[in-house]
């Protein structure tokens, strides 16, 4: 096989998989990310699917007209939640250095920064779950995934992540006004 057909070969592919993945892909950044962060993790997303398209579970080597979503997604899903996780850490630091300059330059006391008018109910619930507990509640209600699928998107053994849901439904319960049961 000639380099152009190996490297159209790996295009289609990419496209293939695009096709299927970036909807979800871009639903599931919106439910986790800041507005504006959704279009660049996606894109960052996105280019680490490209360079890592050989080591996509499900996908076929030939091109194919459209791969299997249950195959692709929850791998896709756990490369978007480390661009996010990359993301997050780097705004962290930005805004940790703005807040250096910011308190450089004001020699006064810092003012308080104001509430969030947009909490709801339940990103106040969720916001009480560990980290790893939100991820699984947000994969399994907004994705739909299941036990197994939740598991391979978090790195988790399916008897792992099935321990985690087990520890954390009486918290869970507890946060949202249901009585555990």
């Amino acid at each position: 096989m000639t380099e152009k057909r190996a490297a159209r070969d790996q295009r289609a592919r990419f496209e293939a998989l695009a096709r299927v993945v970036a909807e979800p892909l871009h639903r599931y950044l919106l439910r986790r990310a800041e507005p504006d962060q959704v279009d660049d993790v996606l894109a960052e997303t996105l280019l680490v699917l490209w360079r890592r398209i050989e080591d996509v579970p499900g996908l076929d080597t030939a091109p194919v007209p459209a791969p299997d979503p249950d195959a692709v997604l929850p791998w896709c899903y756990g490369v978007a939640r480390g661009c996010l996780a990359n993301a997050r850490r780097a705004d962290r630091r930005r805004r940790s250095l703005l807040e250096r300059l910011t308190w450089t330059a004001n020699t006064a006391a810092g003012v308080a920064e104001p509430a969030d008018a947009d909490h709801t109910a339940l990103h106040t619930a969720l916001a009480q779950l560990r980290a790893l507990d939100r991820e699984i509640v947000q994969l399994w209600a907004y994705e739909e995934l299941t036990p197994s699928r939740i598991a391979e998107v978090t790195g988790l053994t399916a008897n792992e992540e099935n321990s985690e849901a087990t520890i954390f439904d009486a918290g869970t319960h507890q946060a949202f006004g249901a009585p555990a049961k």
